[in-house]
């Protein structure tokens, strides 16, 4: 039985940065380091809603920023952070994350994200250096890049297979599409949200 899926709703799926009020057109630092946080945080293993919640727990304290997550320190960010956004474990692992990788990006790359793009030779380089980021792995990595392919010229993951997978039961050709359109990012963000609806 072929499952079908109306490609315009998909089209007009919200990515996950407008879910949470960054503004990644923008195309500065400032909202470039919030996507970052997030990614981070819906990289953990914990779920979404609890990813989300602690975005936002980031943000009802002013942390939306490396120095001022620096300046609080690992223990305001598992208590009242990481607590507040939900967390039952990982809290103290993630705040470690978020800490040492807000010091790698001012040790590395004067804490700037845009620069970190800047000095990445290619799209395989760009990946390997936020893999070389503390606790970042390749999903992590995809998460991050996936919504700025647009807004950095460098960043042009490949969909995650899981993705791939969802978008082959509904009969969605992924590489009809140009990976930098607006319009495939809102499909593969769809698809994202299918994956527990999909065996």
């Amino acid at each position: 039985m072929v499952i079908q899926i109306d490609i315009r709703k998909l089209k007009r799926s919200k990515l996950y940065s407008e879910e949470l009020g960054i503004c990644l057109k923008e195309n500065n630092d400032k909202e470039f380091f919030k996507w970052f946080l997030a990614s981070i945080l819906f990289g953990a293993r914990i779920s979404e809603t609890i990813a989300k919640n602690t975005y936002k727990t980031f943000e009802k304290y002013n942390l939306i920023e490396p120095k001022r997550i620096l300046n609080a320190g690992r223990n305001f960010l598992i208590n009242p952070i990481m607590r507040e956004g939900g967390y039952v474990r990982y809290d103290e692992k993630t705040s470690t994350q978020v800490l040492k990788n807000c010091e790698t990006l001012f040790k590395e790359y004067r804490g700037s994200l845009i620069e970190l793009h800047k000095e990445a030779k290619n799209t395989q380089d760009l990946e390997d250096r936020l893999i070389n980021f503390y606790g970042i792995g390749a999903i992590t990595a995809n998460i991050f890049l996936r919504e700025l392919r647009p807004f950095w010229e460098k960043s042009n993951p490949e969909p995650l297979a899981r993705v791939r997978e969802i978008a082959q039961k509904y009969q969605i050709d992924l590489d009809k599409y140009n990976r930098k359109s607006m319009g495939f990012i809102r499909i593969e963000a769809g698809l994202i949200r299918l994956r527990k609806t999909v065996q």
